[in-house]
């Protein structure tokens, strides 16, 4: 991903604010359970990412994916280590900057730009844990949220991950989701996603919205009765489970 200064800066500034406000969450207490993630406590969600960033900060230096990954981490403190953690992931990023050539998984994307992205989502979403846990939820800048679902769609669920049909969701359908003026058309069979800019086309099921729900709903964070759907239930509930399995 080419990325403008503008950008650059716009997804740091995501990951510092993000990242810090999961740390504060995290210092009310990481006993509670997460209600989005079932078995996580507080604790897990911050084990997890301060993991995701310092495996990120590996692919940046070695502009490859580490072997004997993960290293154990068993004996870390988590408020310590998750501190430590998002500290030296913006440090990592401004560093490298946004055109290294590096490990990603996106098919379209090898530059160091994805992780810029990838890790201000990443945070955001969840930072949104950690808040649910103490229903304490804060908003989402809209545009993250618009930029996230972009994201989502593509490369998550978009990229070649089905071709061997290693799906229980093999529906066979069109689906659209529009937010704040914008639409994505995603076409679904049993061996593959393909997504499409705007709204050409008739579609089985059509998903809509404010950007921070539906972007929170196609993460599995909130119910159905956060967004709109118009179209083949059904289809939406397939959707959805394809979505699920390219998440967890």
């Amino acid at each position: 991903m080419t990325l403008s200064t503008e950008q650059a800066g716009f997804y740091l500034a995501h990951v510092q604010a993000e990242a810090a406000r999961l740390g504060e969450v995290g210092r009310m207490g990481l006993e509670p359970a997460v209600p989005s993630c079932p078995g996580w406590t507080v604790d897990s969600v911050l084990r997890h990412v301060a993991q995701v960033y310092d495996h990120k900060i590996e692919v940046l230096r070695l502009g490859a994916r580490p072997t004997d990954w993960p290293p154990d981490f068993s004996g870390r403190e988590t408020l310590e280590w998750f501190d430590e953690a998002r500290a030296a992931i913006v440090a990592a990023l401004e560093k490298v900057g946004t055109a290294a050539e590096t490990w990603t998984f996106s098919p379209r994307d090898s530059t160091s730009g994805f992780w810029y992205r990838r890790m201000a989502h990443e945070s955001v979403i969840h930072r949104i844990d950690v808040e649910q846990a103490y229903d304490i939820v804060t908003p989402i800048e809209a545009e993250l949220a618009l930029d996230g679902i972009d994201e989502l769609l593509y490369p998550t669920l978009g990229g070649p991950w089905w071709e061997e049909g290693d799906t229980e969701h093999p529906v066979d359908a069109t689906v659209r989701i529009t937010a704040a003026g914008r639409s994505w058309t995603i076409r679904l069979d049993g061996t593959s996603v393909e997504i499409t800019q705007g709204a050409e086309g008739d579609a089985a099921a059509e998903i809509f919205g404010d950007p921070t729900p539906v972007f929170l709903w196609l993460w599995g964070r909130v119910a159905d009765d956060a967004i709109q759907i118009a179209g083949d239930e059904d289809v939406v509930r397939a959707f959805r489970g394809r979505l699920a399995e390219c998440t967890t």
